[in-house]
């Protein structure tokens, strides 16, 4: 038996696909990956190099089209699992010749690109693009709400399922040896400090302009705000740190290994973001114990429950999150409550249902 997962790069693989690679493997099946990238990647038996890029727009797109047909007649799999919007265009162009000898054809959507709020070029492009692609699925499987029920209600996949996003290894959150005062220490930041945190690249789908207004709202020299990640507006967002006087409150500490740690020394996780599927990082401050100030948008909503875990605000609503963080200070307990929540989201659970659609399909 042989499965072959197909997404546009390959630390999507690395990321968040390596635990069903090796459920794979210890069933006794040859395990193949087709993505852009070189590195390696545990539990796979072979690597194909696609030359897949993420725009649709891209004319590599059509030369990694023809590489997965002739990669799918050689090989002749038994289940192709797509992921990554590409991917999973691609996955289903190429897999419906192979239906009738029994290949199955699997998609998850982390996120649709259509959603409430979302741009009209958007439903107009991608709608229409993954509605027809879907009477080509076997299962389509939806990690948000939002999602699942746009998905049931005008898609036509064979089956789709809903499963609580990709699972969060939430034992690895849970009373790390760290030492807070030492962490602050080494960062800079007063021991004695309120420290906000959030983690997400530095791109306007993030949205973290938004939250540095908003922090520079708050009259209190000693709340300190630190951003892990990376991007192309990192100039530009520590430009407006410095123009609202902000740069020394304002910390941006690029791309870190260390953010269990990191979560662990802050006491407020602010995410807010324009756009997402289910997002992994909110879910693991959430594991963390941290009180949330989240974003009003699909995902978000299935992971924070407004004034128990954290407070949901308005996207674009400087004084909206300004407000929800300054009265989060004083809320911490609210913590306690999103770990408990993150248990129906751990990777043992998610796996469980995962398996169970594996087995469906073979």
């Amino acid at each position: 038996m042989k499965v072959l997962f197909i997404a546009t790069v390959t630390m999507h693989i690395t990321s968040f696909h390596i635990p069903y690679l090796k459920w794979f493997k210890e069933q006794g099946w040859e395990v193949h990956v087709a993505t852009y990238g070189d590195d390696a990647i545990p539990y796979c038996d072979k690597k194909h190099d696609l030359a897949i890029q993420r725009s649709p727009f891209r004319f590599s797109n059509i030369k990694a089209y023809f590489q997965l047909k002739k990669i799918l007649k050689n090989e002749k799999y038994d289940i192709i699992h797509g992921h990554t919007p590409m991917g999973g265009v691609l996955t289903r162009l190429c897999g419906k010749p192979h239906k009738k000898a029994g290949t199955r054809v699997l998609y998850t959507a982390h996120g649709f690109h259509f959603c409430k709020g979302a741009p009209l070029l958007n439903w107009l492009l991608y709608y229409p693009m993954e509605k027809w692609l879907s009477r080509y699925t076997d299962a389509l499987i939806t990690i948000n709400q939002e999602d699942y029920h746009l998905a049931s209600q005008k898609m036509k996949a064979k089956k789709t399922y809903y499963i609580p996003g990709i699972g969060v290894d939430t034992a690895k959150f849970e009373n790390p040896a760290v030492d807070r005062e030492s962490k602050r220490k080494e960062l800079g930041i007063p021991p004695d400090a309120t420290v906000l945190i959030s983690v997400g690249e530095l791109t306007k789908r993030k949205n973290h302009q938004t939250a540095i207004k908003a922090v520079s709202k708050i009259k209190n020299d000693n709340v300190y705000y630190i951003i892990c990640g990376q991007g192309e507006l990192h100039e530009s967002l520590q430009s407006l740190c410095k123009a609202l006087g902000m740069e020394h409150r304002v910390l941006f500490l690029g791309h870190r290994t260390d953010v269990v740690d990191l979560l662990h020394m802050s006491d407020v996780f602010v995410f807010p973001s324009r756009q997402e599927g289910l997002p992994v990082a909110l879910m693991e401050a959430m594991a963390a114990g941290l009180p949330c100030v989240a974003s009003n948008i699909r995902g978000n909503v299935d992971l924070i429950e407004h004034g128990k875990g954290g407070f949901l605000c308005n996207v674009n609503d400087v004084g909206e999150y300004s407000r929800a963080i300054e009265e989060m200070i004083n809320k911490r307990d609210m913590g306690t409550y999103n770990q408990t929540l993150m248990q129906k989201f751990d990777l043992a659970v998610v796996m469980r249902q995962m398996e169970a659609i594996y087995r469906e399909q073979q």
